[in-house]
């Protein structure tokens, strides 16, 4: 019986994984739904329930990790090769085998060589971090590191954010049609205490070298001089903080606008900002959002879910951000809306990301789409819209 390709390396996949000399597979060409999908990587690893296989979910701003049990890994695998993924790469300690796919769905198989040296199975590998060290600095001042560089307690979820804005935002920064004869003028907007707003001048400053003057704006006058002090004490001269609302602040125009868990229509405010000042990038993390709440009229097949409140809070978020998302594209932006960071972390973990293009323009047929999502619901007023002046 002749066998294809595709079972040829699924054979060579189930041998090498059960022998020992699985180094790693890569599947890429992905060809399913979702379009942020860029590619999945497997490797082994070594927990205390004893081996599994660690899948990367790679897409274009977050990567989702699951492990699995051998067997049941080999077999997820061969599931998505020709199906989700046209392209298979599978390194062994013996040999490598590529298996791709043409348009015609028709797979081919390479045999190459073998890699060196063997993989390494630690499952806490140290994650490659986008800020140097030199950031103990101010997270040492800020309090979320102690004079040891060790994490404190009750700030481990702050700390895995910073780092996880970080590797989003240079994701979003790399797509982003930034200005390359000037600094880039960067905005955080309700910065708080100013931990994204370090976390983002150490990255354009010091990882990606890039001249930058980033600004945060807190209303609180007592934070706006701790960051300050912070900044000028750790020498990094092109970070400031002013006092402020988002709407009042004197500040130049941004080309890229920060706003993290905004409350309610500060959010919009933040969002509008940016827009009339032509902004190229903003990221907004909304939070509370409250405005369309008493608006909202479902239609009666969705009333009987949402007598409860719970529903009607999560169905306000979904409505509020849709729209957003819909009004920053009629405003000629390209939008993404995605996770920030895992639940188990922040329940505030949406994130909508924007990035203006030469070309586009406010057109009617996104605007009809904003105006039947608001007629769905009977909406008749939003905060983000009363700042474009675009009428429901």
């Amino acid at each position: 019986m002749t066998v294809t390709p595709q079972e040829d390396f699924a054979t060579r996949l189930d041998a090498a994984v059960s022998d020992g000399t699985f180094a790693r597979i890569t599947l890429g060409k992905p060809r399913g739904e979702d379009p942020t999908l860029q590619k999945l990587i497997v490797r082994p690893v070594t927990l205390k329930s004893g081996p599994h296989l660690s899948f990367v979910w790679r897409h274009d701003t977050r990567d989702l990790t699951k492990n699995l049990p051998p067997a049941e890994a080999v077999r997820e695998i061969s599931r998505l090769i020709g199906t989700v993924f046209h392209s298979a790469h599978l390194a062994t300690t013996r040999q490598s085998a590529q298996l791709e796919f043409n348009r015609k769905g028709e797979p081919r198989l390479h045999l190459g060589r073998a890699v060196e040296p063997p993989p390494d199975t630690a499952h806490d590998r140290a994650k490659p971090r986008l800020l140097a060290p030199d950031a103990q600095d101010w997270l040492q001042a800020l309090g979320v590191t102690n004079a040891a560089g060790i994490v404190r307690e009750g700030m481990t979820d702050k700390h895995r954010q910073i780092h996880k804005f970080t590797e989003i935002l240079s994701h979003l920064v790399a797509e982003a049609p930034l200005a390359a004869d000037r600094p880039v003028e960067i905005t955080d907007m309700g910065c708080g205490k100013g931990y994204l707003t370090f976390a983002t001048h150490d990255y354009f400053d010091r990882a990606l070298q890039r001249s930058a003057r980033i600004c945060g704006v807190e209303a609180r006058p007592e934070l706006v001089t701790l960051c300050n002090r912070i900044a000028h004490d750790t020498g990094r001269t092109k970070l400031s903080f002013v006092g402020g609302t988002i709407q009042e602040a004197e500040l130049p125009d941004p080309d890229v606008l920060i706003a993290l868990h905004a409350c309610d229509t500060a959010t919009d405010d933040a969002l509008a900002r940016g827009v009339k000042a032509g902004a190229t990038l903003l990221v907004v993390s909304p939070c509370c959002q409250k405005e369309l709440r008493p608006q909202l009229h479902a239609a009666p097949v969705l009333a009987p879910a949402l007598r409860h409140g719970i529903w009607q809070e999560r169905h306000a978020e979904f409505v509020t951000d849709a729209l957003r998302a819909l009004l920053l594209e009629w405003a000629g932006y390209e939008t993404k809306v995605f996770e920030f960071i895992s639940t188990e972390h922040t329940a505030r973990n949406l994130m909508i990301a924007a990035t203006k293009r030469p070309g586009l323009a406010r057109d009617e047929a996104t605007a009809a789409k904003v105006r039947d999502l608001a007629a769905f619901y009977g909406i008749k007023t939003q905060a983000l819209a009363r700042h474009l002046s675009f009428d429901f």
